[in-house]
């Protein structure tokens, strides 16, 4: 009976190696090592071809000297096969087992299997690189301390809890990496490591040092982060070589004052600590970072809750929507506006009293500065006067959208100084989840916006030279050599990552990595007098021992120009372990490619623009009780499920457009056609078309009204919106011509989607207008300069409000006592009650300030912002008018008018 249960599964063996032994006929000598390297993805079976391979083509074997073993595989198969590894490639040097290579369902990433070694790799006395970070370790294999010519070891993403103590046996270590783990503490024989020069124990549960950390003679990097430590040993003062100490997000409550007096120590990470005290010699060095910390006088304050403290005695203002300008005196006061910015102008901030005004611009390309990554989080704010210094800073509050994107970003504040645009210092508050602030100080008034950028690094070069490195990757770093400038000069780094699934869907080559892209600018001179050594990391899955050069390419990019040149053959490329470096004169963007392809900066120019590219979807839907009313929208595809869910409630429309690539600040426009038109003039479009910019965190939605010049009660009208890229031509084509234009190789044309207008009963018909009748006084609400309504206006707006129209009222201020007489008088009429309504308010608060506004504030409060948006588009468009006439003039002041083309705030390096 036993012999019958086992036939089965010997059968199914035997097939797989079948299957096997098919799939390696199919791939020709793939399976073999490539010169003295070979890659196997253990997830396909890769133990089984190992095996096959130690017993076919041992001869073949003898050669390899680097081995990588990626995925998951059965514990007992891969043990198995790593025990013919050192019989098999005594010539070892280098073995990846790194786990994390696949997903599941969810798209969570899967640590590898590898819980041991066999004893037998001890055997590998050549072996010198051994990387098993995302695997399932709980204690170190027995036969690493026994690798004598180790000099790295890659332990990071595993479940250790400690480490032996015969790791100190190691004595040509150079590199450990055991982050994001569980080490509660180290050995002593840690000490013993007199080769190491870089140790990461960040991300572990660690609270205490031992003593013997200080004998690691040769460390240069110590990266302790996010552990539990409170207080650290006076023995790191005799680290003699470390350049690199950071400590960032501990329990520290001080440091030793040795620290000060390290001969070489060129950064040192204090960040979010308990800090109480610091020693004099640290609180001013310049490569001391110690924000987050409770330091009293000697630091900036840390963060407070969001909006800011008043003073005792300190005036509080609160804006309401109708007032758009406010006092402040000498006493200073706290502001609240009404669009939810805040501002808090200190005692003594100005002389005399000054009259502040304030105004929203929608988000334009001429008003947002945007480098090639940056991302636009907020609307665009201007306050004035524009040339008013203040004697003391004052605090401003923007909240902005948060950003989806985090990893190695930041968020800051970007204001128009002078003729240029710059980021100032800021820090992020939360007041509740999705509530975020951005706070700064500003000494001068000017046009203000919130972005999301790469995260920036910068420092001032003097003659005697400098270090910088890169918070979001420590790997990237540029050594500036004594003598490269005459003059201090201010540099500045800028990293982004690309993930690797895109590339290699881009490229269609599995192997295919590429570094972090790497952004260098300067100012003064375009040259150094003396190279400059820039350090990238290689290219994920790629060693120094492991490299194919033949493979390797650097990219060079010199803005304007869009292209990538490969320079690998003019500079000389040092590598290491994990790093290249090389020397360069002339700042500008650079990128290590991993590749067999060839031409390989044409690949770059795409995968560059791959990068600022966001996939998105257009809908154009109708509101359910008023299809005349249209929502246009342009939505990042990740979010459209959501918003359709959150829409159709009330509206119905098409499917959304196929997916469409757009670039951050792209401008594109929508235009109606088979006689569809829009309803009314608006700023925001041009014969008949209506224009947007993408910005991939805003909204980017727009409701108008339209109407046909078809007649309705014969048929319904079948029409239809197209999208465009681009800004609208100066001259629109005819609606055939465009139809031609869509088929054109070079088309701007991205989507069409179909409006259909139903066909009216009879006793909606052309008659009287609904205006037909009335007698009404002209009207006087607001004024020049902020915009009018007229009296053709509000008969427009009449016609949207329908049953709403006694909510808008009575947030108007009417009594339900008129309510109730404007419904029996009217009591067969709609839309006589509405306009009743709504002029009979018009004329008692004709003449009076902040009438418009109070409309406005209305309509929301009612939820029929989609009317509030077209009151505003109205003062929009009469301001507009209002500024043009007055510039024709020459009465214009300078501050009236909006910033011109917009600068980058990231200038792109200069051309070599």
């Amino acid at each position: 009976m036993a012999a019958v249960e086992e036939e089965p599964e010997r059968r199914a063996a035997a097939a797989e190696d079948a299957a096997d032994e098919d799939a390696d006929a199919g791939s020709g000598a793939s399976l073999l090592p490539a010169g003295n390297r070979l890659s196997l993805d253990l997830h396909s079976g890769g133990c089984r071809r190992l095996l096959r391979l130690c017993a076919r083509h041992a001869p073949l074997l003898l050669r390899v000297e680097f081995l990588q073993l990626s995925g998951h595989e059965d514990p007992r198969l891969l043990g198995a096969a790593l025990a013919q590894v050192p019989r098999s490639l005594p010539q070892l040097r280098s073995l990846v087992l790194k786990g994390g290579q696949h997903w599941d369902a969810l798209g969570t990433c899967r640590p590898g299997s590898l819980t041991t070694l066999p004893a037998s790799l001890s055997g590998l006395t050549r072996l010198a690189h051994l990387d098993l970070s995302f695997n399932s370790l709980e204690t170190l294999p027995a036969c690493i301390p026994r690798l004598g010519r180790l000099a790295a070891l890659l332990l990071s993403h595993n479940r250790l809890s400690e480490l032996p103590e015969a790791l100190g046996a190691l004595s040509a270590l150079t590199f450990l990496s055991v982050t994001h783990n569980c080490l509660r503490a180290l050995p002593l024989a840690l000490g013993a490591l007199s080769a190491l020069q870089r140790l990461d124990l960040s991300e572990n549960r660690l609270d205490t040092l031992p003593p013997e950390v200080g004998g690691l003679s040769s460390l240069q990097e110590l990266n302790l982060a996010s552990n539990r430590l409170q207080s650290l040993p006076a023995s790191l003062a005799g680290l003699r070589s470390l350049q690199i100490l950071v400590l960032h997000s501990n329990l520290l409550v001080s440091v030793p004052a040795g620290l000060a007096r390290l001969p070489l120590l060129a950064r040192l990470d204090l960040r979010d600590n308990q800090l109480q005290e610091v020693p004099p010699e640290l609180l001013d060095a310049p490569f001391v970072r110690l924000q987050g910390n409770p330091l009293g006088e000697a630091l900036p304050a840390p963060p407070s809750p969001p909006g800011p403290p008043a003073a005792p005695g300190m005036p509080r203002l609160l804006l309401t929507s109708e007032l758009d300008s406010f006092l402040v005196t000498p006493q200073g006061c706290s502001v609240t506006l009404a669009c939810g910015v805040r501002l808090q102008f200190p005692a003594g901030a100005t002389a005399t009293s000054v009259t502040i005004r304030y105004r929203l611009w929608l988000p334009e390309p001429r008003l947002v500065p945007l480098g090639p990554h940056d991302s636009l989080l907020s609307g665009v704010l201007e306050l004035q006067p524009h040339r008013l210094a203040f004697q003391q800073e004052v605090g401003l509050w923007l909240l902005f959208v948060p950003p989806r994107a985090r990893r190695c970003r930041e968020v800051v504040v970007r204001t128009l100084s002078g003729d240029s645009w710059s980021d100032l210092e800021t820090r992020l508050e939360e007041e509740a989840p999705k509530r975020l602030w951005a706070h700064c100080q500003v000494p001068h008034f000017s046009w203000f916006l919130v972005v999301s950028r790469p995260v920036s690094n910068a420092c001032l070069v003097p003659p005697e030279g400098a270090l910088l490195w890169s918070s979001g990757h420590s790997g990237v770093k540029v050594t500036f050599p004594p003598g490269a400038t005459e003059e201090p000069r201010q540099v500045r780094m800028q990293v982004v990552r690309m993930a690797g699934r895109e590339l290699r869907a881009l490229l269609g080559e599995p192997q295919a990595a590429v570094s972090p892209l790497l952004c260098l600018s300067q100012s003064g001179p375009p040259g150094f007098l003396r190279p400059v050594t820039v350090q990238l990391p290689l290219p994920p899955g790629v060693t120094g021992l492991s490299v194919d050069r033949a493979r390797l390419h650097l990219l060079y990019r010199a803005p304007p120009a869009a292209t990538w040149d490969d320079i690998t053959a003019q500079v000389a490329l040092e590598l290491t372990h994990l790093y290249a470096r090389f020397q360069v004169t002339h700042f500008s963007w650079y990128w290590l490619w991993y590749t067999t392809k060839t031409c390989v900066g044409g690949l770059a120019r795409k995968a560059w623009e791959r990068l600022r590219l966001h996939r998105v979807n257009l809908i154009a839907l109708q509101r359910r009780r008023d299809p005349e009313q249209v929502l246009l929208q342009c939505l990042p595809r990740s979010k459209v499920d959501a918003a359709l869910q959150r829409l159709l409630e009330r509206y119905r429309g098409p499917e959304p457009s196929d997916t469409v690539e757009m670039f951050e600040g792209e401008k594109f426009f929508a235009a109606f056609e088979r006689g569809i038109d829009v309803d009314a003039d608006r700023p925001d479009c041009v014969q008949g078309r209506v224009c947007f910019v993408f910005y991939s965190h805003l909204k980017n939605l727009k409701e108008v009204y339209v109407t046909t010049a078809l007649d309705r009660q014969a048929q319904a009208v079948k029409g239809q919106v197209s999208f465009y890229r681009g800004a609208v031509p100066e001259d629109v084509p005819p609606e055939a011509e465009a139809a031609r234009q869509r088929k054109a190789p070079d088309a701007q044309w991205m989507a069409t989607l179909p409006i259909k207008l139903p066909r009216l009963r009879r006793s909606e018909g052309p008659g009287p207008g609904p205006g037909a009748g009335l007698s009404l006084a002209p009207l006087n609400l607001g004024d020049a300069e902020t915009g009018f309504l007229t009296q053709s206006n509000l008969l427009s707006l009449a016609g949207r409000l329908g049953p709403d129209w006694p909510a808008v009222a009575l947030h108007l201020g009417l009594s339900y006592r008129e309510l109730q007489r404007i419904r029996h008088e009217f009591r067969d009429d709609l839309d006589a009650q509405i306009r009743h309504m709504l002029f009979s308010w018009a004329e008692r608060r004709a003449g009076q300030p902040g009438a418009v506004g109070s409309l406005v504030q209305a309509l929301e409060q009612s939820e029929r912002r989609d009317v509030a948006d077209e009151v505003r588009a109205i003062l929009e468009l009469g301001r507009h008018k209002y500024q043009d006439g007055i510039r024709r003039t020459g009465l214009a002041p300078r501050d009236l008018a909006p910033p011109g083309p917009a600068a980058s705030p990231s200038p792109e390096p200069a051309q070599a």
